[in-house]
């Protein structure tokens, strides 16, 4: 038996941080991943998590640890099938450090991937993403943060990884200002800002104050703004912007949300798929052409460039005998009897 302890911690330590220098949020989402298959693993099998041993997570249990996550945990497709790529990730690193479980390691990675939906991307309009970016009061701290947060996310369409990640000396102001956005799988691009940002990103560092954090953006405490305190500060302004805009109370407002608005937005303005994908740091082509799916104006141009075939004119008329015999039928006057 091959305790499987020692292998996760150097997979996690050693291949994805050393080899494979992959960023902090991928190393966070294998080991929840690993989190969860090995608590799952330790009720099934009735052992503690750190006496599990590689032999002991075969095939028909990892499928049965990717079912309990959709029908115990809610979890959708992308979310199974993210956890399932970790599982191969490891399970190809332990082929040459265990030969000898080559057989078992075969069977889970040939698992496949289920299929997702292809679903439109969840957007706001330019009258709900206005409402919201004035929903904060700039007249305290709080308030000039928050505007300066949401103006800033949705500008430059960031991750909230991205937003909650910027540091102090990644923003430039001089000559022209910009934000250095340290992306997924460690890639960096540079974005110049409009005015109305840059305005507000100056009327917050005018509050901040001397606080140790390096952090862009922190708390009433001087500790940098996490993911879930992003995410309360927009629900929160999403909230208090129904009053203005209603139609926001049939929406559901999130960061990735406002990273969709400003890709639809640049692409209207654009019209160039190439722009979008450079601004949102998509490492794929592939990955930007879902917007084309969700703007209705590149449709629109396709069917006014096209004329449409003529309808042919003509009455319906029933000839069918069924139809026919359903017709009203004439009354008929009963004679008066003659006196």
């Amino acid at each position: 038996m091959t305790p499987i302890a020692p292998h996760i911690t150097a997979f996690l330590q050693h291949r994805l941080l050393v080899e494979r220098n992959a960023s902090d949020n991928t190393c966070d989402s294998y080991a929840y991943a690993f989190k969860l298959l090995f608590e799952y693993a330790s009720d099934c099998r009735q052992v503690a998590p750190s006496a599990l041993c590689l032999e002991q997570l075969d095939a028909p249990l990892v499928v049965a640890f990717l079912n309990h996550l959709e029908t115990a945990r809610g979890n959708g497709p992308s979310s199974r099938n993210a956890r399932l790529a970790a599982i191969k990730s490891f399970m190809h690193f332990m082929s040459y450090r265990v030969p000898s479980a080559m057989e078992q390691i075969r069977r889970i990675v040939a698992i496949p991937a289920k299929r997702a939906e292809t679903r439109l991307v969840k957007h706001l309009t330019l009258e709900e993403m206005q409402s919201i970016l004035d929903a904060p009061v700039p007249n305290h701290r709080d308030g000039i943060r928050d505007r300066a947060m949401l103006h800033l996310c949705f500008a430059g369409g960031l991750r909230v990884s991205e937003l909650v990640g910027l540091r102090l000396d990644d923003v430039k102001l001089q000559p022209h200002t910009s934000v250095l956005v340290h992306g997924k799988g460690r890639k960096e691009r540079c974005l110049p800002l409009w005015k109305e940002t840059t305005s507000a990103i100056r009327a917050w560092l005018s509050v901040r104050g001397p606080v140790f954090a390096p952090e862009l953006f922190v708390n009433a405490r001087g500790e940098a703004i996490t993911r879930s305190g992003f995410e309360y500060i927009l629900r929160k302004h999403a909230q208090s912007a129904v009053a203005r805009c209603p139609s926001l109370s049939t929406k559901r407002v999130s960061p990735h949300v406002l990273r969709h608005t400003c890709a639809l937005t640049i692409l209207q303005a654009t019209k160039d798929l190439r722009k979008v994908s450079l601004w949102l740091g998509h490492a794929h082509m592939q990955t930007t052409e879902m917007y084309t799916r969700a703007d209705p104006s590149v449709k629109l141009e396709t069917l006014e460039s096209v004329i449409a075939p003529k309808l042919r004119s003509g009455r319906f008329k029933a000839t069918d005998q069924l139809i026919a015999s359903l017709k009203p039928r004439p009354v008929m006057r009963r004679e008066q009897p003659q006196k």
